[in-house]
């Protein structure tokens, strides 16, 4: 059963990486990202960081870079992820105009 785990909206400030949210727990998760604000020239990057084992350092795991065109298919989600205890999403917005991305994050 899929459902939603958390969701929002971020207003994206140039150059800023903001975490959209951190999920503990034994989940598989995707990272949700309603990229179809973007115009020629907006270039945003989507990550997700996780742990090998609770006690270790956060590593990025997963990175998609969009733009800087409209993108045929907004709506970006990421591949399924394992997260035994620790999934963080981030977005950052890296050229343009900052714009609003409505997310979610799904338990699959």
């Amino acid at each position: 059963m899929v459902a939603v785990n958390t969701s929002g909206s971020q207003t994206a400030t140039i150059s800023t990486e903001h975490t959209l949210a951190t999920v503990t727990g034994a989940l598989v998760l995707v990272l949700a990202v309603d990229c179809a604000a973007l115009v020629a020239g907006d270039v945003v990057e989507l990550r997700v960081y996780g742990k090998a084992r609770s006690a270790d350092t956060e590593r990025l795991l997963h990175r998609g870079t969009y733009g800087p065109s409209p993108l045929a298919a907004p709506l970006v989600m990421s591949v399924p992820i394992v997260s035994p205890h620790h999934f963080k999403a981030t977005l950052k917005q890296t050229a343009g105009t900052g714009r609003a991305f409505p997310w979610a994050i799904y338990e699959v």
